[in-house]
């Protein structure tokens, strides 16, 4: 089986909603919650330890009733069943994408090409385990028998940026160890941690699906260097292991093939920490809460599968995502999360989701005529209150934005918390309403002022009201965004699994990086070359 094409623009519902977008597009929100007092009941979702409140975005009933037949003319329900019974749904690399498998229970069946693949998931599971239990404990030593103090994740992309953001936002249920992320391949970067190492007392996770990465094998490579000066070839076994498909390559670098934690075909690295990519994650906080995010991120795919439309959390998200893109023309989203934990959670998402849907050509091969992919960026609020929201606020750009808070704090501080939600409600209600002239000008400002004191308001967001943050409740918001993405990708009739725009620029580097020790000069723009030759007199 394989998706089908379908071009949304081609669909009844789709001509519908342009026809129902030009009658609301200029009305005002406000409006709405004044004639209809239940609109936020009506408007919102409860499930589990989630509540979402989407009644603050530029919809109707009418709206929403549009999507849902949009969602069925594109046959989202046959697209679902296709994604977690592992057909190979990334047709143009001829994979399936089953990292939903890789949370299922361990009583689960999930076949690929007629094979369950849940048993080798808890096999690889079980080496995770003891694994961090070993070094967390103690019982793992280094070379020189000292325990264990600090980790390197070595990897780039979905290798780094899933891991850092995991382990950056459930560091309250952290231990001793102190996890360190090498990405970039600028040599001053994996420096500066090397500085900050004892080669006997750090553990060294090589993640890399080929182990062919160019930034993660130079990485890797200078790392080993660094610690060879300390330590023998014997001495890489004790202290080196590896996340990676290619077992060949990994022991052609030293490694020993027992400190290999095998990846599968089937896991897109951008969706790749709920497989052993996760193991800096479960030394970071140990196995049992590392498995506890795994089992929120089933919960939602649970939910995400059985949910009618109206209470489809992934499903709602996607289809106002589609609305504002496609009709609004809002070309970017922010994600707003009130706690610092959730510091990297924006940068994750940008990998996620524009490197999944960042697509111009259809299902059929054909060049889309619509606008696909969103631009995703934000920080933590209330940092972010002082920095880009005038823009949200004020700006001539409408931006959707997902608000997520949490109830209850980690550490306790009622004060603060209190402080935190507050503005998180504020910025909701005032992106709502706005501030009229007449509100203006009861302030008492200058005539002249008042012009640029008014606020619109009409502006859309999602609030996403959680119970507290836990690895579980974080397992559940990773694959609610997951989901967002899948959905998307179906409407847009667009392959969302493969990222061939990577490719391009790691091919031209290659190119140009011979020509550095060569003499031979490949062809190039006269920009690039001159560049080329600036760099190479002053290197």
């Amino acid at each position: 089986m394989s998706l089908k094409s379908i071009n949304p623009k081609q669909t009844l519902a789709w001509k519908k909603l342009q026809a129902h977008f030009d009658t609301i597009k200029d009305e005002h929100m406000s409006k709405w919650f004044s004639n209809n007092p239940n609109r936020p009941s009506e408007m919102s979702v409860e499930w589990d330890d989630f509540y979402l409140d989407f009644s603050k975005n530029r919809i109707t009933s009418d709206t929403l009733s549009l999507l849902k037949d949009l969602a069925e003319e594109v046959q989202l329900k046959d697209a679902i069943s296709q994604y977690f019974k592992g057909q190979k749904i990334n047709k143009t690399e001829g994979r399936a994408v089953l990292h939903t498998a890789l949370r299922a229970p361990k009583n689960a069946h999930v076949l690929f090409e007629g094979v369950d693949v849940i048993p080798d998931i808890y096999d690889v599971k079980n080496k995770i385990k003891q694994f961090s239990e070993a070094v967390i404990s103690g019982d793992r030593k280094g070379f020189t028998n000292k325990v264990f103090t600090d980790v390197v994740n070595i990897g780039i992309g979905g290798s780094d940026l899933g891991p850092a953001m995991v382990v950056d936002a459930l560091s309250y249920y952290g231990n001793h160890l102190k996890l360190h992320f090498v990405s970039n391949v600028d040599g001053d970067h994996v420096n500066e941690i090397l500085k900050k190492l004892n080669p006997e007392t750090t553990v060294f996770v090589i993640v890399s699906k080929t182990f062919t990465t160019q930034e993660t094998l130079s990485n890797a490579t200078t790392i080993k260097q660094w610690f060879l000066k300390n330590a023998t070839q014997a001495d890489i076994a004790k202290q080196f292991v590896a996340v990676s498909t290619n077992i060949e390559k990994v022991k052609a670098f030293g490694i020993d093939p027992q400190n290999i934690f095998p990846m599968r075909d089937w896991v897109g690295g951008r969706f790749s920490l709920w497989s052993a990519v996760g193991l800096s994650i479960s030394l970071a906080v140990g196995f049992d809460h590392y498995q506890a995010m795994l089992k929120g991120a089933y919960k939602m795919d649970e939910h995400f599968k059985e949910a009618p439309f109206e209470q489809n959390i992934p499903t709602l998200l996607a289809m106002l995502s589609i609305w504002y893109n496609n009709f609004f023309k809002a070309e970017s989203e922010a994600v707003i999360p009130y706690t610092q934990y959730l510091n990297q959670f924006a940068t994750y998402l940008q990998q996620a989701i524009m490197e999944s849907n960042g697509k111009s050509v259809d299902r059929n091969g054909q060049r889309v005529e619509y606008q696909t992919g969103n631009l995703i960026w934000g920080e933590p609020g209330t940092n972010s209150q002082h920095a880009f929201f005038q823009l949200i606020h004020q700006g001539t750009k409408l931006i959707p934005a997902d608000f997520i808070g949490f109830a209850k704090s980690l550490h306790g501080n009622q004060d603060h918390q209190d402080k935190l939600m507050s503005n998180f409600f504020a910025q909701t209600e005032a992106l709502l309403n706005g501030k009229s002239e007449a509100a203006v000008l009861k302030e008492g400002v200058a005539t002249a002022v008042v012009p640029y004191k008014i606020f619109e308001g009409n502006r859309p967001t999602n609030t996403f009201l959680i119970n507290q943050l836990t690895p579980e409740s974080l397992g559940k918001l990773i694959a609610m965004y997951e989901h967002k993405i899948f959905v998307q990708g179906i409407v847009w009739n667009i392959y969302s699994y493969d990222q061939f725009g990577v490719e391009l620029g790691k091919q031209l580097a290659g190119k140009i990086l011979r020509e550095f020790s060569e003499e031979n000069k490949a062809e190039h723009d006269a920009s690039t070359k001159n560049l080329i030759a600036r760099y190479k007199s002053i290197r």
